[in-house]
């Protein structure tokens, strides 16, 4: 599995240790914000990572900033994007099952051990495993090709 991946220059000690942990477990890794500077812009990031994930250069993405709220808006502009913002496991695998997201987000003040379980759960969750998620998320995609 390919992974892209970006922080704002807040999250980078984060992208950093997520970095690590997924080579560990021997996913090739895209940063796609390999250089970060105080006034760096979010959304430039984001953009990236989706752009990777839109021309399957990577499987999924993993958006790091303070909120993880202003990647999340950004990754949604991008025609064939779904990112969530992923509190919680069940939000992990939630959002694939019911959503098919394609791209993670969170806020860097949540543990770091935590952070590794939403990317394993998200990873691992089964894309949209019913009929009637996938009919929701057929009505995201015409709309997205009818107005985008």
């Amino acid at each position: 599995m390919v992974i892209a991946i970006a922080s704002d220059h807040r999250g980078v000690e984060y992208k950093k240790e997520i970095i690590n942990y997924l080579t560990t477990k021997n996913y090739q890794i895209l940063d796609c914000s390999k250089e970060n500077t105080p006034t760096d812009d979010y959304p430039d990031f984001a953009f990236k990572v989706c752009d990777k994930v839109v021309n399957k250069e990577a499987d999924i993405g993993i958006l790091v900033c303070r909120t993880g709220i202003g990647m999340s808006i950004a990754a949604n502009k991008v025609k064939g994007i779904r990112c969530a913002k992923i509190n919680s496991v069940e939000d992990a695998i939630l959002s694939r099952n019911d959503n098919g997201a394609n791209v993670m987000t969170f806020n860097y003040t949540d543990n770091m051990e935590d952070i590794k379980k939403y990317i394993d759960a998200f990873i691992n969750a089964e894309v949209i495993n019913d009929e009637r998620h996938q009919r929701r998320v057929n009505k995201i995609i015409k709309y997205e090709e009818e107005h985008l």
